[in-house]
């Protein structure tokens, strides 16, 4: 019996379009043979469509006529089985449009990598692909992921991080708080996004107010870090597990200006970015000694279990050429493409890197399955509401 897998995509995110290509690339890169594939649609306003109108990239240039030929639906858990649900429900007959028995979600940015939809698959009791909520949560806060890897002795860059309303209150002392831990050029980031999205580089403060300015229009909290000048960009993915990780080939994308632009990913291959990450431009394998790329792969799989990460993610690492230290950068609980050409680099077809996936979610749904999350307890039958401490005592 084939497996269902639901392919989730898009979202409320500023990566909505990045999301959509890399999740139908997956769609399509699934064995047919092992797995029937539901694909899943999220709106920039959170609402599921699926059929098979949404499994196609030619549909996208019209978002409207794309949802008028779709299915709307919502998932319900019934008898240990998931649901998709036609909204509104038929008044006669079944409503069930399909049913799914792993949920693989390919999205980006915040409010989709970052928990919020594995939280919400979750709470379907659904196997589901990837990181879970607590490794997507802190993998997406660059200061948190970056707190973790210290205390693993992961090496990373010091920073600073400021909300919007900390800028507005008090710009000079905003200044001065940066100045007085980092020397310019420093780099500005919104803390939760990816695709080098709100990303600028201040060499004084008149750039510092740009950068920051910049960075508050995608989200109320920044990071700021000492911008490496003279730098080498090597990626490297991960495939497994807290228990066993491996190493994908490293990368060296190339850049156009001083960092790496969502233009420079997406749209610079020349074909609008309709094969995804692939038609980036990169050295693939990256030009390293030996040694070097072992120390990287190694950090990477350190990195990736220091996060508690599953299924498949990417690691971004920073060489300063003047030291020859290696940084971790920041991590991509589910990268563009899932990364796969850094497998193909290793002779892992797409397919098998998604079978590897799946193999992986359907692993952690037994080990959960046989922890204990309840107790019998009679704290119901006595329990009265009618004491001003209720029954907490």
């Amino acid at each position: 019996m084939k497996i269902r897998v639901g392919v989730f995509f898009g979202g409320k995110s500023v990566e909505h379009e990045v999301s959509v290509i890399s999740g139908l690339q997956a769609y399509n890169s699934f064995d047919r043979d092992k797995y029937d594939l539901v694909p899943i649609y999220i709106t920039k306003d959170n609402e599921l469509y699926t059929g098979e109108a949404v499994s196609d990239i030619a549909n996208y240039k019209n978002i409207p006529a794309l949802l008028h030929k779709s299915t709307r639906v919502f998932l319900m858990c019934e008898q240990g089985q998931v649901q998709l649900i036609q909204y509104p429900v038929k008044k006669i007959g079944s409503s069930v449009v399909a049913q799914i028995d792993v949920a693989f979600p390919v999205v980006h940015g915040a409010n989709v990598e970052d928990g919020s939809l594995q939280g919400f698959l979750r709470h379907y009791n659904i196997p589901i692909a990837g990181c879970d909520v607590a490794a997507s949560a802190v993998t997406m806060d660059k200061y948190v992921m970056k707190a973790v890897l210290k205390d693993y002795g992961i090496p990373v860059l010091d920073c600073v991080t400021m909300d919007v309303k900390e800028y507005e209150r008090d710009e000079e002392a905003a200044y001065h708080k940066v100045e007085g831990k980092i020397a310019y050029p420093v780099i500005v980031k919104p803390v939760n996004l990816g695709s080098s999205v709100g990303i600028k580089v201040a060499k004084d403060r008149e750039g510092l107010r740009e950068a920051l300015e910049y960075a508050f229009t995608f989200g109320p909290r920044v990071l700021i870090e000492r911008a490496i000048m003279n730098l080498r960009e090597i990626n490297c993915a991960v495939l497994g597990d807290y228990e066993e990780a491996q190493a994908s080939e490293c990368e060296e994308p190339i850049s156009s200006d001083e960092i790496l632009s969502y233009e420079d990913k997406y749209v610079a291959g020349g074909k609008g970015g309709s094969e995804g990450m692939r038609t980036a431009r990169r050295e693939l394998p990256a030009s390293l000694a030996p040694e070097k790329r072992e120390e990287i792969r190694q950090m990477a799989v350190k990195t990736f279990q220091a996060l508690n990460c599953s299924g498949v993610s990417r690691i971004d690492f920073m060489i300063d050429k003047d030291t020859d230290q290696v940084y971790v950068n920041e991590i991509n609980p589910i990268p563009g493409s899932l990364a796969f050409y850094l497998w193909e680099a290793l002779d892992k077809p797409y397919a098998t890197l998604l079978d590897d996936m799946v193999s992986l979610a359907l692993k952690r749904e037994r080990e959960e399955k046989s922890m204990m999350t309840s107790f019998d307890s009679n704290i119901l039958q006595n329990a009265n509401l009618s004491g001003a401490k209720g029954v907490k005592k």
